[in-house]
């Protein structure tokens, strides 16, 4: 016999349906989303399951975020429902809601919720993803925290050029020297005002940048010279005002430099745990342990997909088609659906590799030249697109990258 498991979790409890094979409802209870809770729904379910002597056990839940994660791990990593050969889905709750559409006259409630789930799992038509692992987890919490504090990075150094441009207006125009490095950030930090900047001495100006640049400037004196054109040619402001910015820009270089100390603090940790993990990714050139990172805890184990298009469709690399009669639209937007972590991650990987791998950028290229609008982004998706049978090759055989044997994919 067959039993169909239905959660529908939130943050205080899990509503619970049991469905047989020809989706007759066997139970419908509730349970305390905890520890206690968990046990009591796993002890339910193997009564049940020894009762019916049921072959075949799917256990399935929305992916609900924090709510979801430690019923699915608990479930999944229990040696009783493993014993059974049991299963544990997690399920976009997208596809859930799609599909409960054609239940056009229930009511929205718990309860029924979990017997929509039940009943997706019994007819098993649509994709369905496995729990992961609890390294892949881990791993997926770093990566994810890391490219949360990339774009906060991004943000605050967009705001502090804006303020930046309050204080010297011509300074990013006037220097060639990146704003952002260890001398220039001192410097700000030191508040000197435009004037005191004009008339410092260029071998000081110059002896500072070497001093805090760590010998890193080439040419420290034509930099320093760059600086002093820049302050000389800028608007003044009144003492208040420039106080305020720069007490301003003070806080947003410890802001960039806090953020840059949590990054390299996330790198360590997922360095860790890519230890345990097969090393395959970073064999392509032009992947290194970030990219590789995140494009693994986003998949996890490769066994959770069939083949290289599941993977696709769950990064979302896809375009819808919008065709009406005989007319077929040239011109349609990237699918806005998929894990936009994995997406990311392989975008960033493709137009990384595109500049190291021949035929990659032979691709690229061709795609490029295909179309009169949107270029880059088209021919970049599909050359991600392309990456992911290479990635799915390398990590379903285990196997390290070679020219050879990318022709094939």
């Amino acid at each position: 016999m067959k039993l169909f498991v239905g959660l529908d979790v939130s943050s205080f409890d899990i509503k619970v349906c049991f469905l047989n094979g020809e989706g007759e409802q066997l139970a419908s209870f509730t349970v305390s989303n905890d520890l206690p809770g968990a046990t009591q729904l796993r002890d339910e379910i193997l009564k049940t399951a020894k009762d019916l002597d049921v072959h075949t056990l799917y256990i399935g839940l929305e992916s609900t975020s924090v709510y979801s994660f430690h019923p699915s791990m608990f479930l999944h990593n229990d040696e009783s429902i493993q014993a059974l050969g049991g299963q544990v889905l997690v399920m976009n709750p997208k596809q859930i809601a799609n599909f409960k559409k054609s239940y056009s006259d229930m009511d929205k409630t718990d309860e029924i919720d979990a017997f929509v789930i039940a009943d997706y799992l019994r007819f098993g038509r649509l994709p369905m993803s496995v729990v992961k692992e609890e390294q892949y987890v881990a791993l997926q919490q770093l990566t994810r925290a890391r490219y949360q504090i990339i774009r906060q990075i991004t943000q605050e150094k967009q705001r502090f050029l804006q303020y930046l441009s309050y204080k010297c207006n011509t300074f990013t125009e006037e220097v060639e020297s990146s704003v952002f490095g260890k001398a220039m950030m001192d410097l700000f930090l030191e508040n000197y005002s435009l004037d005191e900047l004009s008339s410092m001495p260029l071998e000081d100006l110059a002896d500072y940048l070497r001093k805090q640049g760590r010998n890193r400037f080439p040419d420290a004196e034509y930099v320093a010279k760059s600086i002093q054109k820049a302050v000389r040619s800028s608007y003044r402001l009144d003492k208040v005002m420039e106080d305020s910015i720069d007490t301003i820009l003070g806080t947003s270089i410890t802001l960039i430099r806090t953020f840059e100390r949590q990054i390299k603090e996330l790198d360590k940790s997922i360095e860790r745990i890519m230890k345990g993990l097969p090393q395959t990714l970073q064999s392509i050139p032009g992947i290194g342990p970030v990219l590789a990172a995140g494009i693994q805890a986003e998949i996890g184990q490769i066994e959770r997909f069939e083949d290289e298009t599941k993977i696709a469709k769950y990064a979302g690399l896809y375009w819808r088609k919008h065709q009406s009669g005989r007319f077929t639209a040239d011109d349609t937007s990237l699918s806005r659906n998929g894990n936009q972590y994995l997406r990311y991650y392989l975008v960033e990987a493709a137009n990384s590799v595109r500049r190291h791998v021949p035929e990659y950028k032979e691709y690229y290229a061709k795609k490029y030249d295909e179309v009169p609008k949107h270029q880059h982004k088209r021919a970049l998706v599909l050359t991600a697109r392309k990456l992911v049978r290479l990635v799915d090759a390398l990590l379903r055989k285990n196997q390290i990258y070679t020219p050879e044997r990318s022709v094939h994919t």
